[in-house]
């Protein structure tokens, strides 16, 4: 193939990377990505093991004189989350990515770069394939399905992996080590609906422009949640004049705060300028409201004739009623850590078919307690608007360790190459480290990795130097660990 990026060091890495963007890779589509690495593995003669799931464990014998040393595990998963510019016409089941470099920075054309987390697949490739690095016995797993609960990381058969040190590769800021991380799970909720045909005015109303985001990372940072707002104004129309539902929806996975959605309502002639002009007022009221966090914020209302099968008012005052009380957003913040989110949650995904409406949730706490607070909440929530509830995909927090030598290692290994401090932090966001942690006894682990922007949105980009000088640190950190 022909690579876009060069002139970054070391040129495997980002080769490995351009590889891997050629290669769909989206949540259950992993079998690809798989089979690639399983292959890089028998190339090299690397010992590996493949599961049903599409998880990879890939094993190097120590460099010369760190053969007998403890094993140490890298980690990080293969799935990417697929969201794309309305425009873009890119299929994520089929089509590679279309990178771009921009002034030492790498995007993707109108799509998500997926590196959350592709990056640390190619640092961990760029480490089994240079036979010159020192480094003790490496066990380098992994895992699929991250981003829609874990699921790779909580059925691989950890018997197989001797490391009681870790290296989490899911971080995403150069100079800060992750160590704590929130438990979350899938909270979806489902109800049905029965319509029937009505006929009038169509009246289409559509937000974008939002900034969206990582439902863990960015949940503090007043991003506006597109369905929320969209469900703020339709229950107006609902209430004000005689406007009944066809559809409401956004949002596609329930870790991104969604960006976009739309609804289309059947309204009666005599109604439709009323409807329109409160639509288009209460637009207007929105954009006032969260213009300084959300500039490129749109709201188009349209009219046009026609007819269509329209939710029943009942269902469809339930389903708009719900996520106009839904909790969403950031619920609790630890005042004495700098503000430090504790408990959270996200609605990500609201959609109508033709009989079901549904809900998605994604809630978030490094608090067991508090996350067993919002499910009650939302159970309430559903019994109150007749919804039933499924949870999926439940994984545990990660807990602080208050000795770590990995962590001690890290910090040593920055302070030398860079001459500053490494910053240590818990997140909000979720960690593959907790099930790795619940499993593994004594497990000392460590997350970490270069600059990522915009994750879990189109805007997502990679700061090329980052990869660099971060690789440059682990490649050290490693050193250090064979001797």
């Amino acid at each position: 193939m022909t690579y876009k990026i060069t002139g970054f060091e070391p040129v495997s890495l980002f080769r490995f990377f351009e590889e891997i963007s050629a290669i769909p890779r989206g949540s259950y589509n992993e079998k690809a990505i798989s089979d690639f690495l399983v292959d890089f593995a028998k190339t090299r003669g690397l010992w590996y093991h493949q599961d049903a799931l599409h998880n990879v464990i890939i094993k190097k014998p120590g460099s010369k004189g760190a053969e007998h040393l403890p094993a140490v595990m890298m980690q990080g998963h293969t799935d990417m989350v697929c969201e794309k510019l309305a425009e873009a016409s890119h299929d994520f089941e089929k089509d590679g990515l279309e990178l771009i470099v921009e002034n030492g920075v790498l995007r993707a054309n109108g799509t998500t770069l997926g590196a959350d987390n592709g990056i640390a697949v190619a640092l961990m490739l760029a480490v089994l394939d240079d036979d010159k690095l020192a480094h003790p016995p490496l066990e380098c797993v992994f895992t699929s399905q991250e981003e829609v609960g874990l699921g790779g990381a909580a059925t691989l058969d950890k018997s197989l992996l001797s490391a009681r040190t870790m290296i989490n590769l899911d971080s995403e800021d150069e100079g800060v080590a992750t160590v704590s991380c929130a438990g979350g799970m899938r909270f979806a909720m489902t109800r049905p609906i029965t319509r029937h045909t009505a006929s009038g005015k169509l009246l289409t109303i559509e937000i974008s422009g939002l900034l969206g985001g990582h439902s863990g990372i960015d949940i503090d940072k007043e991003r506006q949640n597109g369905i929320i707002l969209l469900a703020r104004l339709v229950n107006r129309l609902l209430h004000e004049t005689n406007a009944e539902l066809v559809s409401l929806g956004g949002g596609s996975k329930d870790n991104a705060i969604p960006r976009e959605t739309s609804a289309t309502l059947v309204v009666s002639a005599d109604e439709i300028e009323k409807a329109q002009s409160l639509a288009q007022a209460l637009a207007d009221d929105f954009s006032a409201e969260i213009r300084p966090f959300e500039p490129d914020f749109a709201c188009t209302v349209c009219v046009r004739d026609g007819s269509a099968d329209v939710v029943s008012r009942e269902d469809a005052k339930a389903f708009v009623s719900a996520i106009c009380l839904a909790p969403n957003g950031v619920r609790q913040r630890n005042l004495k850590q700098d503000g430090f989110v504790v408990t959270s949650l996200n609605l990500g995904i609201a959609k109508l078919d033709d009989t079901t409406a549904t809900l998605v949730f994604a809630p978030r706490s490094s608090v067991a307690s508090l996350q067993e607070d919002t499910k009650e909440r939302l159970f309430l929530l559903a019994e109150t608007f007749g919804f039933a509830c499924e949870i999926t995909g439940a994984y545990p927090g990660w807990r602080f360790a208050e000795e770590s030598p990995i962590r001690d290692l890290f910090k040593e290994s920055y302070q030398t190459l860079f001459g500053a401090e490494l910053k240590i932090e818990a997140i909000h966001a979720g960690l593959e480290c907790g099930l790795f942690s619940d499993a593994m006894p004594e497990l000392d682990a460590i997350a970490v990795g270069p600059t990522i922007r915009g994750c879990h949105t189109p805007d997502e980009y990679l700061p090329l130097d980052s990869c660099a000088r971060f690789y440059t640190l682990l490649v050290d950190v490693l050193a250090r660990l064979a001797k």
